[in-house]
């Protein structure tokens, strides 16, 4: 029988470990600090702008059904959520609509 013994120059070298920062950076900076929309969830966008405009002025400014036949919350989101076109005209509006109560207060 042939007794081979590996040297330990023969071996490969072993894969060195991969070295990771031992802590994140403590804050970090805002990445969207003046993004209006930052943190705002749809929810929230659709019955801030019913409450608003109403969900007939909301109809008015949006036309589609789900703001104009039975409306509600629940319908608007299952609509926007599949619908892109819809959803930013959502964020638009409410863009302006913010823009709107920030100079009504400025007065």
């Amino acid at each position: 029988m042939n007794d081979v013994t590996a040297r330990p120059e023969d071996q490969e070298p072993a894969a060195s470990p991969v070295t990771q920062p031992a802590t994140a950076p403590a804050t970090q900076p805002a990445t969207q600090a003046r993004n209006p929309l930052h943190g705002v969830t749809l929810e929230a966008m659709v019955t801030a702008l019913a409450d608003h405009y109403g969900w007939d002025g909301l109809g008015e400014r949006i036309p589609v059904r789900c703001f104009n036949v039975d409306p509600s919350v629940g319908s608007s989101l299952r609509f926007l959520r599949k619908t892109p076109w819809a959803r930013e005209k959502v964020e638009g509006l409410y863009l302006f609509m913010l823009r709107e109560e920030r100079r009504a207060g400025r007065r």
